[in-house]
């Protein structure tokens, strides 16, 4: 699945906000907890704008983090309806911009709008893409039973079940133990059944 280069660049700015939570790190803490971890999440996805570098702002970020991972396993009619609410609050205002080395791309807030504000709208404006093409179901939670990570499928047939590699490979070993172990079991009573009586 493709979407619009900027769709994609803030569907995944997402899973990385929302995968900062402690059930989805791989230290297993929360990984958005002072100023500068908002400052290098904000470099690290080239986001423009207003930075102001404080608690306060972490705060909103963090408050923005908890909207965005209720949103993304909502039901496509759910998510729009968010959706809509979000654009609503901040007044957005569709425009094309380019900046940063990045080709055209919509923005729909102030550059000067506070951070956690523009991530709403610029999530929103992804998901009005992902909702627009049905496919809403490229977005979902880590299958790794012990996870609270989320992801965003965009490989080409929609078979991604992990946040991670880690995950999968943990999964994975999970399964190949558990079918150890019944194979074991399976040989054990193989070998009773089988004893001189």
């Amino acid at each position: 699945m493709h979407f619009a280069p900027d769709t994609e660049a803030s569907l995944a700015f997402t899973v990385d906000l929302a995968n900062t939570v402690a059930g989805a790190t791989k230290s297993g803490l929360d990984e958005l907890i002072s100023p500068a971890q908002v400052v290098q999440l904000f470099e690290a996805h080239r986001f423009s704008g207003r930075l102001d570098r404080t608690e306060a702002e972490l705060a909103e970020v963090r408050a923005t983090r908890e909207r965005l991972r209720r949103i993304w396993t909502l039901d496509r009619d759910d998510a729009a309806l968010e959706v809509n609410e979000l654009l609503q609050s901040a007044q957005a205002l569709p425009r094309l911009m380019r900046h940063d080395g990045m080709d055209w791309h919509l923005h729909a807030t102030d550059p000067a709008a506070p951070l956690a504000e523009r991530i709403l709208v610029e999530v929103a404006l992804a998901l009005v893409d992902v909702i627009r093409s049905d496919e809403s179901g490229r977005l979902r939670a880590c299958d790794a039973e012990d996870c609270d990570g989320l992801l965003v499928d965009l490989s080409r047939n929609g078979s991604k079940r992990f946040c991670s590699v880690r995950c999968g490979n943990r999964m994975n070993m999970v399964a190949f133990r558990q079918r150890a172990a019944g194979d074991a079991t399976a040989d054990a009573a193989g070998t009773v059944a089988g004893a001189p009586g």
